[in-house]
């Protein structure tokens, strides 16, 4: 089942996400549903509160990335219950956009590498380094279970140049492909 994705301005965007029990229920038909919301949105990661969930689970599909990078062609991964541990490598300014800010595209700086633990889908602990695109991703969705939008990381300069485009989304005057849901 596709679900509407929570646009920039709705509350849930900006609170730090929860790890969730083992005996989640319904745990696989969520999984299901968030990535049939990514594909049908043509997005290649979503986390849970871009749904209106305040859990701590991410899904990433980094396929469409495989002509940049083919070391991303097969990467379909699952992050439940997943932290950060380490941040280090080389920063690295790359355009991003969201799912949950259409119509924004900007220039990110991120470091290149990261050490994560998390569960896959068969709740199985995982501790885990990833690097270059992979890293940079998972960044991202990750800074959604901590509250952060990838424009936080922008300029307050930056960040004023897009201020009108910011309103519009809040206030629902942006076209989206997918169901979407505004504060």
């Amino acid at each position: 089942m596709t679900l509407p994705i929570f646009l920039y301005g709705h509350p849930i965007l900006r609170k730090v996400a929860k790890d969730i029990p083992l005996d989640y229920p319904n745990l696989n038909t969520l999984l299901d549903n968030m990535f049939e919301t990514m594909y049908q949105a043509e997005g290649v990661g979503l986390a849970a509160p871009q749904i209106g969930l305040e859990d701590r689970i991410l899904v990433i599909d980094l396929s469409p990335y495989k002509e940049y990078d083919p070391s991303c062609d097969g990467f379909k991964k699952i992050f439940i219950n997943v932290h950060i541990l380490e941040r280090d490598g080389t920063e690295e300014i790359m355009e991003e956009g969201c799912l949950s800010i259409p119509t924004i595209h900007e220039k990110v700086p991120r470091l290149s590498r990261i050490r994560i633990q998390y569960l896959d889908e068969n709740l199985q602990a995982h501790d885990e380094i990833f690097e270059g695109h992979k890293a940079r991703v998972i960044q991202h969705e990750y800074d959604h279970l901590e509250g952060v939008l990838f424009i936080d990381h922008l300029t307050g300069m930056r960040k004023q140049m897009i201020r009108s485009k910011l309103n519009k989304i809040m206030s629902g005057k942006v076209s989206c492909s997918y169901k979407v849901r505004i504060h």
